[in-house]
């Protein structure tokens, strides 16, 4: 691949190329009241000068990362509100004009996540016009400097919405008890001191970065207008993943029942196996961890089938994300269908032979609500994923990994018509998973959706460019 000269970092919003690696977060879901205070909100946000108003964070590299940063994202809306002419309105892509809610055949957004179930600051999309998201390194930090945003304008220029709180868990775990965030792209041109070899292409910076080269070759998305306000930008979708953990570990036990039953048992997992793990565990757990790793494609401690197929035991964090699939085309170690294998196949022959690593996307999420407690599993607390999810173009990216892969399996006769097991849009009269032993399979079928969408929003990150151009508006 050509490598393009490295974009101005100092003019790309933090957190796309570069992730900031707080424990913290609160994203204030925010409506524009007055427009102009709004505007001069984005001024002073990217002014440079902190006292007061928090910075809008960038990607130039700083060798001691501030305590809090901060990403704005606007939705369709909200350009209109701020002022941005129509006939520029008219240049972005047509599933950011029409937003999340409209898309929601296309994201699998049905029965329990149909948007009409959808949480009420999310029922009329027009009066989303902002997301401010505020990642701290403690959660005294992030109250300041949300109540700094929402001072803006002598309080004038916002009305919150809603205000949603993460908190990482301790190893990066996420509510379903696997660890997150293990594989990302590497960008050409990008260093992050903390990339794992991965065996994968390096990634051009326009797979999320309008008016850059993409990892199609000659194809360069289409940047909205004027130039200015395109340039640089990202798009962002945002979702509110709720999780339910309780029907989660129900499956699990349900499926390693009847693995421990079947004939083909020994063939899983080895006799005994579970004995060497650290610590050692019984049969049955050992299965049930099992099953968790085959639907993911890694062991809940992060470490991928494709490396270990019978134990979790941990390995060094180099080689988390070094492996691919060149060995395992059956899927005996990992399913075809398993959920990283689906959204990220790597070197792995599919259908659409040209998007392996095309549709590669950023992931940021942070998990939110109380750790689930396996002695009260009814307690009736919301906890999920506060899912973000950023690409050059929503449809080509984020959307076909959710519709042709996930939901659809059109990368591999194998899969097509089934659903990812962990996220997918499964019911029980049609769900089915596929664990390959041998020259047979053992099929795992009736679960429902363990993931039930409740909010969210398609956003666009405008470059810093950008917000001064959006700030310095007058319409």
């Amino acid at each position: 691949m050509t490598v393009e000269p490295v974009p101005d970092l100092a003019d790309i919003q933090g957190n796309i190329l570069r992730g900031y690696k707080k424990d913290h977060v609160r994203h204030l879901v925010l409506t524009i009241t007055d427009p102009q205070a709004a505007r001069r909100w984005l001024l002073d946000a990217t002014s440079g000068e902190t006292a007061g108003t928090p910075q809008v964070t960038t990607e130039k590299s700083y060798s001691e990362k501030p305590p809090t940063c901060l990403n704005v994202g606007l939705t369709h809306a909200g350009l209109e509100t701020l002022g941005v002419a129509a006939k520029h309105l008219r240049t972005f892509p047509h599933e950011f004009v029409d937003g999340m809610a409209s898309r929601a055949l296309k994201l699998g957004d049905t029965g329990p996540s149909d948007p009409r179930h959808w949480k009420a600051e999310w029922q009329d999309p027009s009066k989303v016009h902002v997301v401010v998201s505020v990642h701290a390194d403690s959660p005294g930090q992030r109250e300041k400097a949300g109540k700094e945003v929402l001072d803006a304008g002598d309080g004038a220029a916002f009305d919150k919405t809603a205000q949603l709180d993460g908190d990482a868990f301790p190893g990066g775990q996420v509510h379903f008890g696997y660890r997150d965030n293990i594989a990302q792209p590497h960008f050409a041109g990008i260093r992050d001191p903390i990339d794992r070899p991965d065996r994968q292409p390096l990634v051009e910076v326009g797979a999320v970065l309008l008016g850059h080269q993409t990892p199609v070759e000659d194809v360069r998305w289409e940047v909205p207008q004027p130039k200015r306000l395109g340039f640089n930008g990202s798009f962002n979708a945002f979702r509110v993943l709720e999780q339910q953990v309780g029907e989660f570990e129900d499956f699990l036990s349900q499926s390693a029942a009847l693995i421990k039953d079947n004939g083909m048992a020994n063939m899983v997992l080895p006799p005994d196996v579970e004995k060497t793990w650290d610590p050692p565990t019984s049969r049955f757990e050992a299965m049930r961890e099992l099953v968790a790793a085959k639907i993911l494609g890694r062991w809940r401690t992060g470490v991928p089938l494709a490396l270990s197929p019978y134990s979790p035991t941990p390995v060094c964090l180099g080689k988390l994300n070094d492996f691919d699939y060149a060995n395992d085309t059956d899927g005996l170690c990992c399913p075809v269908g398993s959920h990283i294998r689906r959204c990220n196949p790597r070197s792995s022959r599919i259908v659409q032979r040209n998007t392996n690593h095309s549709r590669r996307i950023v992931r940021r999420g942070m998990p939110y609500g109380p750790p689930h407690d396996p002695d009260h599993p009814d307690d009736g607390k919301e906890r999920g994923l506060l899912g973000v999810f950023i690409c050059a173009s929503l449809i080509a990216q984020f959307e076909a990994i959710q519709y042709d892969w996930m939901n659809l399996g059109l990368q591999d006769p194998r899969i097509t018509g089934t659903n990812d097991a962990v996220v997918g849009n499964n019911e029980p009269e049609f769900s089915s998973f596929t664990m390959p032993v041998g020259s047979s399979s053992i099929e795992l079928r009736g679960f429902s959706r363990f993931v039930h969408t409740v909010g969210g929003a398609y956003l666009f990150l405008p470059s810093i460019r950008a917000l001064k151009y959006l700030g310095s508006l007058h319409p």
